[in-house]
């Protein structure tokens, strides 16, 4: 029996069905490219959900960890730690926001963000201002807190009721959204690009009418920057990308180079509403994740690597246009930077399962959506190999899709 094949079983045996893994086990990563057990290499075009920012193994990272774990992983937020102060301090000069608190992931990064800002409603309006405004197609978790935002039935499934009063509007309606917010209204949350939903950026438009209604009924704006922040759109914060700035942001994915850690960062005036004892974790702001996300955005500037997400992200969105243009299968390219999307008109998945045969790894959301997340180390190279592929699967596509057709023709006439 291979390596290959003991792993599968024994998951298979053991652990919880929650998960529809491709038929690949991988070993070790590089840089851009990840290995399989027999050696096979592979371009990281997905790093790990938009974890691996950094690639993998960078030596920056790994000489960091192994020096903190030998000296202290945990302590708990009993007592203070060296970095977890220095880390706030990081991500509230860079984002303009005043107070940090640190979680385990980004679905409870959201969570917190929830329970501060019905706290900060109370405060303002009452048990009544409780009410949040969420968009469809959003996906922020799967916790239930986290679900009763995601607008994706898909997820919600079997899962009702869940908490609090939430009501979805269509991203980018101006006109839905001021009729949903009310001084009932505590929070909107978005995704300036929802992730899950299929890489769909909210217009500079309805985000700038987001946080204008916000600022009128005394809201709160919460922007989920969890897939799309951390320097993903050649910014250090997607709401710098697009110029609103938000008053709660939710952070994690890339944050601590690939060990569990995530953030929301708040004003003042909100993070007042949240006193000892109000809140808390376990794990969030460890030493080693909070010394280890202190490399990460070290790395990012000493590296000069945002304007490598701009370079090559504005190469990468060039070549996907060239696609749709030539492609009748190719519906529209979506995103910047290193956050990207090729929508199809036909089912996506076989492009997942192509593309791993010639070495190339991403995946597909909402069906019919191929989604990038390119590591930051990605060179115009790496995007040649990837389009390289695409351009095979899309030919290969479109010819049977045409084939099909025609013999569908060719039925209907007789």
């Amino acid at each position: 029996m291979s390596t290959y094949q003991e792993i599968v079983e024994r998951e298979q045996q053991f652990l919880l069905g929650t998960y529809a893994r491709y038929p690949l086990a991988l070993q070790r990563g590089k840089g851009v490219y990840l290995f399989d057990f027999e050696g096979n290499k592979y371009l990281d075009m997905l790093s790990g959900l938009g974890v691996n920012a950094l690639g993998h193994a960078h030596p920056r990272i790994v000489k960091v960890i192994r020096d903190q774990a030998a000296k202290v992983i945990h302590l708990s937020n009993l007592y203070y730690n060296e970095y977890q102060g220095l880390l706030a301090e990081k991500l509230c000069k860079l984002s303009g926001l005043q107070r940090a608190f640190f979680s385990n992931s980004g679905t409870e990064a959201i969570e917190g963000a929830l329970k501060l800002v019905r706290a900060a409603g109370h405060d303002r309006g009452g048990e009544a201002k409780s009410k949040v405004v969420a968009l469809d197609g959003s996906f922020h978790g799967r916790t239930l807190g986290a679900l009763s935002l995601t607008g994706q039935p898909k997820y919600r499934k079997n899962f009702d009721p869940l908490p609090g009063a939430v009501q979805f509007i269509d991203r980018n309606d101006i006109e839905q959204l001021n009729a949903a917010v009310s001084d009932e209204t505590c929070a909107i949350v978005i995704e300036p690009i929802q992730g899950e939903g299929g890489i769909r950026p909210a217009s500079v438009e309805f985000l700038k009418a987001a946080r204008e209604a916000a600022t009128r009924h005394n809201a709160a704006l919460i922007f989920d920057e969890i897939q799309c922040g951390m320097g993903r759109t050649g910014t250090m914060f997607a709401f710098q990308y697009f110029g609103v700035k938000p008053d709660v942001v939710c952070l994690a994915k890339p944050i601590a180079a690939g060990l569990p850690l995530g953030a929301f960062l708040v004003t003042e005036e909100l993070g007042a509403a949240m006193s000892a004892g109000k809140h808390g974790t376990t794990f969030g702001g460890g030493p080693l994740a909070s010394r280890v996300a202190l490399e990460y955005f070290a790395i990012l500037e000493e590296e000069h690597r945002l304007e490598q997400v701009q370079r090559v992200g504005a190469y990468f969105t060039a070549e996907l246009q060239n696609l749709v243009d030539k492609f009748e299968i190719a519906v529209e390219q979506r995103g910047v930077g290193m956050i990207q999307a090729l929508e199809l008109s036909v089912p996506a998945k076989g492009f997942v399962e192509g593309a791993i045969a010639e070495g190339v790894l991403w995946n597909v959301t909402q069906e019919n959506v191929i989604r990038f997340l390119p590591p930051f180390l990605t060179e115009e190279k790496h995007i040649d190999k990837g389009i390289k592929t695409l351009k095979k699967l899309l030919k290969a596509t479109q010819k049977e899709a045409k084939a099909a057709k025609k013999a569908e023709s060719a039925v209907a006439a007789q």
